[in-house]
């Protein structure tokens, strides 16, 4: 994700390598801020379809999107 985001030359874009982020049952998944919208990562596919939705369309990449609040355990 890091590499693809200079790739598309995405000025003011930090990608930032976290621990769990209290979905581990989801899968891998990505938290954008400021705008505090989660995404599962599955795939390269999944990758490329976030930076460009999100990041580069200014939109929402729907199909991956994750619940706001993490659930209660």
């Amino acid at each position: 994700m890091k590499a693809r985001t200079k790739e598309l030359g995405l000025r003011g874009v930090r990608v930032n390598m976290a621990g769990c982020l209290d979905r581990c049952e989801r899968g891998p998944c990505v938290v954008i801020y400021p705008d505090g919208v989660w995404y599962r990562i599955e795939s390269p596919a999944d990758v490329e379809s976030v930076l460009q939705c999100h990041l580069v369309e200014g939109g929402r990449a729907a199909a991956l999107r994750l619940p706001a609040e993490a659930p209660e355990t």
